[in-house]
């Protein structure tokens, strides 16, 4: 296989640094570059100032092909990139008029006076190429440079996708005419790591040169990512695809999608196709459950409500929780979710329902029901199903294992259409 081109991803700015600004530029530019065949090397961040930015440029085009910087282009007095830049390739600052054209209009369209220092935004070196940024004031920059080339864009992440979509990624599939890396996802759940890579051993072994696996754990899932390069053969992701009966043979209960698909999408899509309806009931989870099915576009066709009954006098009161099952199993039980879940499918009249309820912590634990002492069940007209897990990874990630339990349980669980 040839070598493809490096690519280096260099964000710029103090924000983030600080932490204030999570990096989800890198994300993006990555999935992008590896559909073209270009590889990401290494993403560096550096902060507001011009030596350490110099310093970083110079590391960077020793280690790759192209260099892909993000930040530091708005209008203000610590947006260094545009000015560090021409000084970098020898140049000057000069005034490209379709920039300031298009910057004027934006000022014409929102009816806001134009100042000195959004004129300025049109400035740019003038040994670069320009590239039109059709969402905001700041245009990208591209230089070429002894062997590498180097392209400034916003960071403002819409703005940089646009631009990445728009210009850099045609302009490089043009310069590279790289064959593009082909992937396939294939998503799982309930299953760790180490596990399911045993189970799966053979199957990895076999696996043509030219297509590698790789493992990418999640909150509990794990995505198999394969990744094609072209051999000269045709229909390389048809190949891709034709292997992943075999993965099922092994694996098949865990996989619940192929694709960037998440858990709350593919348990709709079963329900959508079994014509079933659902509800939520909730304790621990405190309507998170019902946030990740709600959040998928035309979920009312399939989630019908929630109770979130967080007090036991809510559980008796709202979901029928018998009074005596407290006394004796407590809140954090099977028999209480159990209940819990046939409750509201009572109450809300629908097909199926699912409930949460445990100790999320950081307090509340027992000897006996330590933090993470969580209990899930399903219920539908033909049956009731309870698991009990624990969870103890700090609240937040409990709550959400959680939710992910007991959406992997419904999937499990569903009746045949």
């Amino acid at each position: 296989m040839p070598t493809p081109p490096v690519v280096e991803i260099m964000t710029i700015g103090d924000e983030l640094l600080y932490g204030q600004v999570i990096d989800t530029n890198s994300a993006f530019m990555g999935q992008e570059l590896g559909k073209l065949g270009l590889r990401v090397r290494q993403i560096t961040s550096v902060s507001d100032f011009a030596d350490e930015i110099v310093a970083t440029l110079d590391q960077a085009r020793q280690r790759a092909d192209v260099v892909l910087m993000t930040g530091g282009l708005g209008p203000t007095k610590d947006d260094l990139t545009k000015h560090v830049l021409a000084r970098y390739f020898g140049a000057e600052l000069v005034l490209h008029e379709p920039t300031l054209r298009h910057v004027e209009g934006i000022f014409a369209r929102y009816n806001r006076p134009m100042l000195e220092v959004n004129r300025q935004q049109a400035l740019v070196p003038s040994n670069c190429t320009v590239l039109h940024n059709a969402l905001g004031t700041a245009p990208g920059m591209w230089f070429e440079d002894r062997g590498t080339i180097f392209v400034s864009m916003p960071g403002v992440p819409f703005e940089m996708k646009g631009l990445m979509k728009d210009e850099v990624l045609p302009r490089l599939q043009q310069h590279f005419q790289t064959p593009p890396i082909e992937h396939v996802v294939v998503q799982t759940v309930g299953l760790g790591e180490s596990y399911l890579a045993e189970k799966i051993a053979d199957w990895e072994n076999a696996l043509p040169g030219n297509i590698k696996l790789a493992y990418l754990p999640s909150l509990g899932g794990l995505r198999l990512r394969l990744s094609g390069y072209a051999d000269g053969q045709p229909d390389l992701r048809g190949r891709m695809e034709a292997l992943l009966p075999a993965l099922r043979e092994r694996i098949g209960e865990v996989i619940f999608a192929v694709g960037e698909v998440p858990l709350e999408q593919a348990v709709g899509q079963l329900l959508l196709e079994r014509g079933l309806t659902v509800g939520t009931a909730e304790s621990c989870t405190g309507g998170y459950v019902a946030y990740r099915l709600s959040s998928v576009p035309g979920s009312s066709r399939y989630y019908q409500g929630s109770v979130v009954a967080y007090s036991n006098d809510i559980k008796m009161r709202e979901l029928g929780v018998n009074p005596a099952t407290l006394a004796e199993h407590g809140a954090v039980s099977e028999a209480t979710v159990r209940e819990m879940a046939e409750g509201l499918r009572q109450r809300l009249g629908v097909d199926v329902a699912i409930a949460t309820s445990g100790i999320a912590g950081p307090d509340g634990g027992t000897p006996t029901k330590p933090v993470g002492t969580i209990c899930i069940a399903y219920a539908d007209k033909y049956q009731t199903v309870s698991r009990q897990f624990s969870f103890d990874r700090g609240r937040q990630l409990n709550v959400e294992y959680t939710s992910t339990a007991v959406l992997n349980l419904l999937r499990l669980s569903l009746p045949v259409a």
